[in-house]
């Protein structure tokens, strides 16, 4: 059986970037811009507070995993009032060595690693549709573990860096969407992978998404009748079943066409079309270019 949430962390192909030793010592704040792109924090030691423009004020301690999908404007500080001071992510690079805020000497009382993620595959959005605006996982036994190796791959860099990067980076997002399917994910695969009528119609979706499905076919894989089905199933993800199923297609063709440079036709048939024209004129109308346009590499309407 298909593991859909997987077969989402493999599709975007996550890579850890731009990451950075953040600590500080005694009173501080700084005020990052919006980002508009994923960004992580990791809390390696002490404890300090998180403000995300919309949501409630969050108390970071060490072990602790941030994910913010979108990074929308925030405030990093102490837990005492202080100057703010005001950085722009997309002018600062990361990998340029430990950034210090509040008291330059003396042993800091926090020390974070932060960065943002750069993903291969599919285009970030998919991961903003699939979580909240702020993923806070605490308390995972994963975490403590995957945490401090992160931790030390930047701190004293190994031969192999950036593959086992991209492995823990992976294993990170995975641990953080597994502790959203129970109840705090918005409308969508995660939400749906954690309900019991609805989780094995996406593990059969995603395991065979060649297949020619009908909505009565999904229903029957739930133990439900058609329309309370297509309620359910419209409610929980966020869209009809059908148009899911399309929207994940499409997904899937894209890195094939872009990644694999398989040829459209071949293309196609893997995702359960019956001739090269009908999928091209689907792909069309979901992504905004042909096959073809997209395969060359000019995305930019397509993403």
């Amino acid at each position: 059986m298909s593991d859909p949430l997987a077969e989402v962390v493999r599709l975007m192909r996550p890579r850890a970037v731009f990451a950075n030793l953040i600590s500080g010592k005694g009173e501080w704040a700084v005020r990052y811009a919006e980002y508009g792109q994923p960004s992580f924090c990791i809390m390696l030691e002490g404890s300090c507070l998180l403000a995300v423009n919309g949501h409630e004020p969050l108390t970071l301690s060490a072990g602790d995993f941030v994910l913010l999908p979108s990074t929308p404007p925030f405030t990093i500080s102490s837990f005492g009032p202080a100057p703010t001071v005001h950085i722009d992510p997309k002018l600062v690079p990361g990998g340029n060595g430990e950034r210090r805020h509040g008291e330059l000497d003396g042993e800091p009382d926090m020390r974070s690693l932060g960065g943002a993620f750069l993903f291969d595959g599919a285009d970030p959005k998919l991961l903003v549709a699939l979580l909240p605006r702020v993923v806070h996982v605490k308390g995972s036994q994963r975490l403590a573990q995957l945490v401090p190796m992160v931790g030390e791959e930047y701190e004293d860099p190994k031969p192999g860096k950036d593959l086992m990067l991209s492995h823990l980076v992976g294993m990170l997002l995975i641990e953080a969407m597994r502790w959203t399917t129970a109840g705090s994910a918005p409308p969508g695969l995660l939400r749906g992978l954690g309900d019991v009528r609805l989780a094995p119609v996406l593990q059969h979706l995603h395991a065979d998404v060649a297949r020619p499905w009908t909505v009565a076919q999904m229903a029957e894989i739930a133990a439900l009748s058609r329309s309370a089905f297509f309620e359910r199933f419209t409610r929980t993800v966020g869209t009809a079943p059908m148009d899911y199923l399309l929207g994940w297609r499409m997904e899937i063709a894209k890195g094939l066409l872009s990644k694999d440079r398989l040829a459209v036709a071949e293309v196609a048939e893997r995702v359960g079309y019956g001739s090269t024209s009908s999928f091209s004129v689907a792909f069309s109308r979901h992504v905004g270019q042909s096959p073809s346009r997209y395969s060359q590499g000019d995305r930019e309407s397509g993403g």
